[in-house]
């Protein structure tokens, strides 16, 4: 059975049996999970593993959003605690070396976490920059302001993931930190000039655009393209994250039932592949909304086949790594750095 251009969530911990149907007889490419899934570990290892189970393929990645901060969907007391890059952005401030080992701590030590839970993606790094005014949706999510900053931390966390086993997915391109609305609740709108995203907001994903997965902003750029945001706009994907970026790997939406996005489920689905991404990212376990974005989503074939397949070939076997050696030493040297504490 083909394997469809779609990834989609489950309603709680379990998968239902309406579910395990549903994804077998859809087959989405993957599962992302949200807090609602993650109870406690042996729940969740059981849970990964029915997806796989009733897709009938081993390798189907599982995705989840574990940033750290505010975004983290593993918590105590089951799981370790991660302070939001803004921090490390702080850290890095006062010492750059130190700061890019944290940020490399951070990533490594959240793969072993995700890894040992059958879970294989995570929705991370963030590369926003930080520029004033930006909506708190980014907020303290970003390493801060500075291009290169967010570019060096963004590699380091990125590469700490792919040490651990775990693929990163790099977002939100071509940039969310000049958004002054959350585009959760309306469509945001950035009205600067291509000049001043290429030299500020569009820097980090060039850098970081050798790896191997990409997420989308729902943002109109006017100066790109002033009708569509840029998930539904084939001139935002071809001309700038194709393009000018350079980014060639697998580009992932971000979700599409946020509320800056309009029309049906099918509609919005087809726009979205139509514009030339990927795979169409659904996340709220919703089964009539998952039904109308598998009906309306296409085999994942041709371009977007050879970038799934290239992407799942980029998962690595971890590397030697003394957990609780490095966990003793992400918090001690935030304890120095920022004074700050994780539990």
């Amino acid at each position: 059975m083909s394997v469809k251009a779609f990834i989609c969530g489950c309603a709680g911990p379990r998968l239902s049996d309406d579910e395990k149907a549903f994804v077998a007889g859809e087959q989405p490419f993957g599962l992302i999970l949200f807090q609602r899934n993650c109870r406690e570990p042996s729940e969740l290892r059981d849970l990964t593993a029915a997806f796989r189970d009733a897709v009938g393929r081993a390798d189907a990645p599982v995705l989840i959003d574990q940033e750290g901060g505010r975004v983290q969907r593993l918590k105590p007391p089951h799981w370790p605690s991660y302070v939001a890059a803004e921090i490390i952005g702080r850290a890095d401030a006062v010492d750059p070396e130190a700061g890019t080992r944290l940020a490399w701590l951070h990533g490594r030590l959240m793969a072993a976490d995700l890894l040992e839970l059958g879970i294989d993606v995570d929705c991370a790094p963030t590369l926003d920059v930080m520029v004033a005014g930006m909506t708190k949706a980014i907020g303290d999510r970003s390493f801060g302001g500075d291009p290169q900053c967010v570019t060096r931390l963004g590699r380091a966390l990125a590469n700490g993931l792919l040490d651990g086993g775990v693929l990163p997915v790099i977002k939100h391109l071509p940039g969310h930190g000049r958004a002054t609305t959350d585009s959760h609740l309306d469509l945001p709108v950035v009205e600067a000039d291509l000049d001043t995203l290429a030299a500020s907001d569009f820097v980090p994903f060039a850098a970081l655009a050798d790896l191997p997965g990409a997420m989308t902003a729902h943002i109109v750029y006017t100066a790109i393209d002033p009708e569509r945001p840029a998930t539904l706009s084939p001139t935002v994907i071809r001309d700038i994250i194709r393009g000018r970026i350079g980014f060639e790997g697998l580009l992932f939406s971000d979700d599409v039932s946020m509320s800056a996005l309009s029309g049906d489920y099918g509609h919005r689905t087809r726009a979205i592949h139509d514009a030339g991404c990927d795979l169409v990212l659904h996340c709220n376990g919703r089964t009539e909304e998952m039904r109308a974005v598998a009906d309306a989503a296409p085999e994942l074939s041709g371009f977007s086949g050879e970038r799934a397949a290239r992407f799942l070939q980029e998962r690595r076997e971890p590397e030697p790594f003394e957990r609780e050696r490095a966990r003793e030493e992400y918090c001690a040297r935030l304890a120095d750095l920022t004074g700050a504490t994780v539990s």
